[in-house]
């Protein structure tokens, strides 16, 4: 009775062990497992860069709004941000291409800066200037990006940016009308929405150049 008991033991042991082996090889056939570390680096990279965009974004909207001391310094950091991700692309399309999105970011900022001040100030026709500069920049920067890489369609880009400029401007509303919940609303919406966008060009460039991430 006990060699029976040890052997039925052992042949349930070795048929979950076969089950197991066998969705285990399946499951190793989906993208979902089959990324490599290069590719997870690159993609933790980019979401962390594009994290810090709206969270500095954010910051910046506060001491704007408020009039704190710190705007200046918040500022310098917001566009180092936008550095950052000059030089994250860098490696895949070089230093002058790196540069130029840099710069379409730059401006990105800059000109959301002065959406935050018309808003504030209440000057209609500032807001609607800047504004539409502001979308303008967006669609610089779709061009831009869709012209290095054909993985990433100009009009995915555009719409991907186009509800990013949403948000922050969602978020600096709430926060000029005291708002919170609105504008604590509108920023755990821009931060999920910014994981897609940053997503989005990991892939691209992951298509674009797969033996770098083999």
């Amino acid at each position: 009775m006990k060699n029976k008991f040890l052997w039925s033991l052992v042949v349930i042991m070795g048929l979950s062990f076969g089950v197991g082996s066998v969705q285990g090889s399946a499951n190793e056939g989906t993208s979902a497992t089959c990324w490599s570390p290069a590719k997870v680096q690159l993609q933790s990279q980019l979401r962390k860069l594009w994290i810090d965009h709206t969270v500095w974004t954010s910051r910046y909207i506060v001491s704007a709004v408020a009039g704190l001391p710190d705007q200046k310094l918040v500022l310098d950091r917001l566009l180092k941000n936008q550095q950052d991700l000059g030089d994250a692309i860098k490696p895949y399309y070089g230093e002058q291409a790196g540069n130029k999105l840099g710069e379409l970011l730059r401006e990105h900022i800059l000109l959301a800066g002065k959406v935050v001040d018309a808003a504030k100030s209440g000057n209609q026709a500032n807001l609607n200037k800047y504004n539409k500069e502001w979308y303008r920049n967006a669609d610089d920067i779709a061009k831009f990006l869709s012209g290095a890489n054909p993985n990433w369609s100009q009009k995915d880009l555009q719409d991907l940016l186009y509800m990013h400029l949403k948000f922050v401007a969602d978020q600096a509303t709430a926060r000029i009308k005291k708002d919170w919940k609105a504008d604590i609303d509108a920023f755990d919406q821009g931060e999920d929405h910014i994981l897609k966008l940053s997503d989005t060009l990991a892939e691209g460039i992951i298509k674009q150049f797969p033996d770098k991430f083999k």
